[in-house]
């Protein structure tokens, strides 16, 4: 596939010099470093600690009785 790409200066003439002494393309290369940056990425990834949880006690009010909730905003409001 063909693409353009936005390389800083630096990074090309690295990129160009370490191609030529190995004898290859830029564009083989290139394509070498990005699957082993991303084969490391996957790698890398750990599942996430699980997120803690709380007992709050039962519900305060019932959600279905839309009397009673705004009773409970307007005293937390108030309150």
């Amino acid at each position: 596939m063909k693409t353009t790409l936005m390389i800083p200066d630096p990074i090309y003439r690295r990129l160009k010099q370490r191609a030529a002494a190995g004898r290859r393309t830029i564009s083989s290369l290139l394509a070498e470093l990005l699957d082993a940056g991303l084969r490391a990425e996957t790698s890398k990834r750990q599942a996430l600690p699980p997120l803690p949880s709380f007992n709050l006690g039962g519900a305060r009010v019932d959600i279905a009785d839309r009397d009673a909730l705004y009773r409970a905003m307007d005293e937390h409001v108030s309150g």
